[in-house]
């Protein structure tokens, strides 16, 4: 068993090692520079597109174009909001969070280019369904079905793993901690509230996550915020500290071990990608199911995505740990260092805010990978395997509740990030078409 957990634990390394790393955030930089910084100039108008009430229910699709970014943001907005946040600044130190800001904003434009082709590359099913993602437009687009089942196959593991039995673990660790409820019981009541929403389909998750992401959101950044606001005269440290250690070397002190700037670039990047998903092609798959006639209008609000999940609560999560040196130089790590932020400054209940918070987001994350992987399922499968693998997948959460997923966790993750290098290679491949349909897009509107 040593021996299996040590060799997933080096393939999880390699997959998200350097090379990756500097791939997808180039990737990211390529497609801005080609889409002439479409993640600058048209985020105001993207912003204004997810709130825009139009006749959409006119067009193709499953779900509303704001309940595909709801569904693509419940799997995107997760543990790592919190936990990953304060792994990145234990072992990056703070300018980790201004590497994090850079992967964000060169993942923007990977993420419009994601949506675009989704959209665009979509099929239907014989169900009336929709279905969409890296699997279809490497299939249509380019040709290469056998990549598409590249991609299907790790998506589907991802899904079980890191979509599923380690988000169940989480809340059932952070449950027990803080309100001593039994890990078998969190469990159970995970399985249960999962499947009510994924038995009934895409419908019943869009339904369900356009009320659940806004009203999680304003929970945990309400009381950010509220932190921010009591500790006001300590932001210019906080983004003095981001930026200095961005480019210089942060020294030990306290419980911080100390580290190096490539150390802060990689743990940033890394995080960052880990948190917004951009390039995985994970998230063009909700986007796909949207009500829309437009790839470019979706690719659009996909982008605000990642701006929503790091710049805004990532970077709330940083700013609250960074506030106080005594906080980010205490030498804990994960969850346990975000926690003692929120204990900090809301003493008596800040524990019970990122435990709340917590679970909120891996609840979010269990319901949106759960379409993911049955998308996947079904392009290797067929449409008959999603009903079997919606029931195996709401027994994995009760499992995952109570075991031990280190094995797991490596496995899934490196599954994760292998799901990059498929859909890596459509993006570059179809980047003109991309291109093309932006323009014509905007040279339409005048």
């Amino acid at each position: 068993m040593d021996t299996i957990d040590k060799t997933l634990q080096a393939l999880s390394s390699f997959v998200w090692g350097p090379y990756m790393l500097m791939l997808l955030v180039g990737t990211g930089f390529i497609l801005t520079v080609i889409l002439k910084f479409i993640n600058i100039k048209k985020l105001f108008f993207a912003v204004k597109l997810v709130f825009k009430k139009g006749n959409s229910q006119q067009a193709e699709g499953d779900i509303s174009p704001f309940q595909a970014l709801t569904t693509a943001l419940s799997a995107t907005i997760g543990t790592g909001n919190i936990a990953g946040v304060a792994t990145a600044i234990t072992l990056g130190g703070p300018g980790a969070v201004f590497w994090m800001w850079v992967c964000a904003f060169f993942g923007m434009a990977t993420k419009y280019c994601e949506a675009v082709l989704a959209v665009k590359y979509r099929r239907h099913l014989e169900d009336g369904t929709i279905s969409g993602g890296p699997m279809q437009y490497l299939t249509q687009g380019l040709g290469l079905r056998w990549l598409g089942m590249v991609f299907a196959v790790c998506g589907a593991m991802a899904a079980m793993g890191i979509g599923n039995m380690v988000q169940s673990n989480s809340v059932s660790l952070a449950l027990k901690g803080a309100f001593g409820v039994p890990k078998l019981i969190t469990g159970i009541m995970l399985c249960l509230l999962t499947a009510l929403v994924i038995i009934g389909g895409i419908k019943r998750i869009g339904k369900v996550t356009e009320k659940v992401i806004p009203l999680m959101a304003i929970f945990y950044l309400g009381f950010g915020l509220l932190i921010i606001l009591l500790n006001l005269s300590r932001i210019p440290y906080v983004l003095q500290t981001i930026v200095t250690y961005a480019f210089t070397p942060c020294a030990a002190g306290g419980g911080f071990a100390g580290a190096a700037v490539a150390q802060a670039l990689r743990y940033g990047f890394a995080r960052g990608i880990f948190s917004n998903e951009a390039g995985l092609g994970s998230a063009p798959i909700a986007h796909a199911a949207a009500k829309t006639n437009s790839p470019v209008q979706q690719g659009l609000i996909a982008m605000t995505g990642v701006f929503i999940d790091t710049i805004i609560i990532c970077s709330m999560t940083a700013f609250i740990i960074l506030l106080s040196p005594d906080v980010w130089q205490s030498g804990l790590t994960s969850s346990s260092l975000t926690t003692h932020a929120f204990e900090t400054f809301l003493p008596g209940i800040g524990k019970y805010i990122v435990a709340i918070g917590l679970c909120f987001f891996a609840y979010s994350t269990l319901i949106g990978w759960s379409y993911y992987g049955e998308e996947c399922i079904e392009f290797i499968f067929g449409i008959k395997a999603r009903t079997p693998y919606r029931w195996v997948f709401c027994a994995l959460i009760i499992v995952g509740s109570y075991v031990k997923v280190t094995l797991v966790w490596n496995f899934s993750d490196a599954m994760n990030g292998a799901m990059a290098i498929p859909n890596l290679v459509g993006l570059l491949g179809l980047s003109y078409v991309v291109y093309r349909e932006t323009n014509q897009y905007f040279q339409e509107r005048g």
